[in-house]
This record gives structure tokens, sequence and C-alpha cells, in this order.
């Protein structure tokens, strides 16, 4: 366990994002207020680990049965996705080995559905000795209930709850800088 501010703040040099399973025919079963929310908070996360560099991991679970990544999100990142059959992404062994290359001690969990793949995810990282950032306005579920339980236990776990703007100006830690500029005026294009 390292200090409040190593489990706290993100640190731009140590972080992963990572997209958990948000395929085709899981979407339309989701609470589409949340699902509505995820799709705008994970596209401004994308783009901001894009702009400042930063590795982005997506995952599909079993992509026969549920399709790939949706089209609001195809091409968000610039590699194929991680097929995986276990829950956990940390079942398969292609997303270990990517999660070790890039180096990174700090992971940002977003992705569906909140209470399976994510959870597990969540707690499995943890176990592992990551600090897990969750990204409470870049999940969902199906119902309300399960959203709100997985956060609330991903919390007692360990895990880090965040917003999708607070993780990225931790990224970028002071303005006046181009990174800081590339970010603000990515926030500045989301609509409230």
């Amino acid at each position: 366990m390292g200090t409040l501010k190593d489990n706290f703040w993100l640190d731009a040099e140590k972080t992963v994002l990572v997209v958990i399973d948000v395929q085709e025919k899981l979407a339309p079963a989701m609470n589409q207020r949340l699902y509505g929310q995820l799709i705008l908070h994970v596209n401004l996360l994308i783009e901001g680990f894009k702009a400042l560099d930063l590795p982005i991991i997506a995952t599909e679970q079993y992509s026969k049965g549920l399709g790939h990544t949706v089209a609001e999100l195809q091409g968000a990142t610039d590699q194929a996705c991680i097929e995986k059959m276990a829950f956990s992404c940390c079942g398969d062994e292609n997303f270990l080995t990517a999660l070790e290359k890039t180096g990174a001690k700090q992971v940002l969990i977003v992705g569906m559905e909140s209470h399976v793949c994510v959870f597990q995810t969540v707690l499995d990282l943890l176990d592992r000795g990551y600090v897990v950032h969750l990204v409470s306005d870049a999940i969902c579920s199906r119902f309300e209930s399960d959203y709100t339980n997985a956060i609330r236990t991903a919390a007692k776990a360990g895990a880090v709850i965040t917003t999708t703007e607070t993780a990225l100006f931790q990224l970028v830690k002071v303005a006046g800088t181009d990174e800081f500029k590339a970010i603000s005026k990515l926030i500045r294009q989301r609509t409230p």
C-alpha cells in the first residue's frame, strides 16, 4: 500500500485505460441512461488518452455471441480488442500480457457490465497489486441497483471511485501545457 497520493492520484507515466466489453448485443439490454453516459465518457477518455499518448487496452467477451465493440466506439483504440471468455479480464493471458507490456501500475477501468466483467476485473487487479480507478460515469449495467452495488463494493475492496473529468485533469496535473490545452478542449466539447 503506497501513500494516499500514490493511490488516489493518477500518474500519466503509470496509467493505462481498460475498456471492458462495450459490445453490440449487450448494449440494448443496458440501462439506457447509464449507457448513454458511458458512450459519452468512454469516448472522451479514449480521445484524452490518445491526446496524451497513453496506452489503451480494450476487451470483448465472447464476440461470436455478443458481437463486437459498438459502432460508437469502433476504431476508438488503434489495436484489435482482446477476445476473452473469462468474465474477469485477468482470466485471459493475452490481456495480462498486454497489461504487463504497458508497464502501468494504475488501471483506469470503464465498460460493462458494472457488476460482472467490470467488477471481477477490478477485484482481480486489486489482488494483483494494481491501483484501480473505477470511472463511475463510464460504466453501466442492465439495472441501476447492480451498477450502484458494483461501485459501492469495489470501493470497499479498495478501488478508487472517480469520474471522467477527475481522471483526465489528474493526468495533466497543471494548466498551461499542450497536454492541458488538448484535454481542456475535449472537456469543453462535452455537454452536461
